[in-house]
């Protein structure tokens, strides 16, 4: 009777961890969002999966919750970490309206770490994670967390930068920084990490306002220290000898 919140890293089998790969082995029950089942499901292909579309989270926290209680040893899957807009804090929230189980959180690679080595090293210092879907968080209190992100000098590392609702967030988003840095302010994204179609991009302020992104899209914008070197996008910690 165990619970497992599994965080599957990007995508791709060579990054999800020996930890995620052993709670998998042991999980005879595998529960999650349909995109993330369909990333595991040749990996463990006698395990029984259950999965659920998107919006209906607490749905599937709940069914998590009620196998494990059938003596089912039960993992849910989440794309990355499952502790960074995942599902750890929702199955905790749900888990307290039902009879005790032992639940165990097991790390992953999240997308503004794995995002983060394929453009260079732009987190290298301290760096804020902000996520600008609304879905859950008041678009006002998106714009307010931007706005003092940006004024205090934090590199940004901007989650969930666009959908078909929301085709326009990420210009927004780059309009409220460019009142703290100039359009030549070095920034980058990646998409598709660990997956299919992969890409990487190095590119200014300016030229990210205008970039088509999607929800599979992890967005970086640099401070005032970020640097272009090479086709990389790195901001120095100090080291200023160097």
């Amino acid at each position: 009777m165990k619970l497992y919140v599994v965080g599957l890293g990007p995508g791709s089998p060579e990054q999800l961890t020996p930890q995620a790969e052993g709670a998998l082995t042991q999980s005879n029950v595998i529960i999650g969002y349909d995109k993330y089942i369909d990333l595991i499901r040749g990996q463990f292909p006698t395990k029984h999966f259950l999965s659920t579309p998107m919006k209906r989270e607490a749905e599937r926290c709940r069914m998590a919750v009620e196998k494990a209680l059938e003596n089912n040893t039960v993992a849910m899957v989440c794309s990355g970490d499952a502790g960074v807009y995942g599902m750890a804090g929702l199955i905790y929230q749900v888990a307290r309206n039902y009879p005790p189980i032992e639940i165990e959180i097991i790390p992953g690679i999240t997308a503004a770490c794995s995002g983060a080595a394929l453009l260079g090293s732009p987190l290298t210092n301290d760096f804020a994670v902000i996520s600008l879907s609304d879905l859950l968080t008041p678009y006002e209190q998106i714009e307010k967390r931007l706005h003092c992100a940006a004024e205090a000098g934090f590199v940004l590392c901007l989650y969930n930068p666009s959908s078909k609702k929301r085709g326009d967030y990420l210009q927004k988003a780059c309009d409220i920084v460019l009142r703290y840095r100039t359009g030549d302010t070095v920034c980058g994204y990646v998409r598709n990490i660990g997956r299919e179609g992969q890409q990487a991009v190095v590119l200014t302020l300016q030229q990210l306002r205008e970039a088509q992104v999607d929800m599979f899209t992890t967005v970086f914008i640099g401070n005032e220290y970020t640097l272009k070197l090479g086709d990389k996008m790195v901001t120095p910690r100090g080291y200023r000898d160097v």
